[in-house]
């Protein structure tokens, strides 16, 4: 009998992997969940680009071209704008010959601006001193299920803050970019603030864009989310970022708004 994956991929080839049961999705169970593949198309980025100590990743958004079903995949990466100060990759993922997500990440170079920093909201508290919150009794689908959950205070439609963590790999027998980990992590936060119960709504995204103003460091990602439901079908998913040593940055990601008959 075969041991369980503790990882939510496999590489397969040089730049081709398998997803295991814990990357399964929340909407559909033939379905990829969009979060551990962005924190996937983050480690080749960083693996395939030369490595530049003086840059930084400074942006990256997704955009989710269709259907990602639990199949195997390739990731290829190019840099699009190479540059000693900037630098433009691009990143798409292919299965069975179809593109199914396309990705643009920016890195720009970097140094001591200490002396004039600020503006950045107040930090949360810490997850240690918080309980668990079966994200499960909300959503299905392995990927819900390797979480470990952390609400700071109680969980409302529309709006809630927690923190985010897995016990799980990234990629199984590969050392990952604590980047990429918690980036991994951050499509999350369209499930944790739901504003209509998904058995009688669906509100998928269909991008993440993420803009950091400092690198991630610690295995939580905390996640201080608003989702707003427009009138015409649309929505937006808008998440301020942050690790233990506090904010980081923010993400949004747009939604499309259907009922289920």
């Amino acid at each position: 009998m075969n041991a369980p994956a503790t990882s939510y991929f496999r590489r397969v080839g040089p730049h081709r992997f398998v997803p295991t049961v814990h990357a399964g999705g929340a909407w559909a169970a033939d379905e990829q969940h969009f979060s551990p593949l962005g924190g996937l198309v983050v480690h080749e980025i960083l693996r395939s680009r030369e490595q530049r100590p003086g840059l930084a990743m400074s942006r990256i958004s997704f955009d989710i071209l269709g259907r990602i079903g639990v199949e195997e995949f390739d990731i290829e990466v190019r840099t699009v704008r190479p540059g000693r100060t900037i630098e433009l990759v691009e990143a798409t993922v292919t299965i069975a010959g179809r593109d199914v997500v396309s990705a643009r990440a920016w890195f720009l170079s970097t140094q001591d601006t200490d002396s004039v920093a600020g503006g950045a909201p107040d930090r949360l508290p810490a997850p240690e001193s918080l309980d668990s919150w079966p994200l499960t009794s909300v959503w299905p689908g392995g990927y819900i299920r390797s979480l470990d959950t952390r609400p700071v205070g109680t969980p409302q439609p529309g709006r809630t803050t927690a923190w985010v963590r897995t016990p799980l790999d990234l990629v199984a027998d590969e050392p990952v970019d604590p980047l990429a980990a918690f980036i991994a992590l951050v499509d999350t936060a369209n499930g944790i603030a739901v504003r209509q119960e998904p058995t009688k709504w669906m509100f998928p995204n269909v991008d993440l864009t993420i803009h950091l103003h400092r690198t991630p460091e610690s295995p939580w990602t905390g996640l201080d989310t608003t989702v707003t439901f427009g009138h015409t079908g649309h929505g937006l998913t808008s998440t301020v970022l942050h690790d233990t040593r506090g904010p980081v940055g923010v993400a949004q990601q747009t939604l499309t708004i259907r009922p289920l008959d």
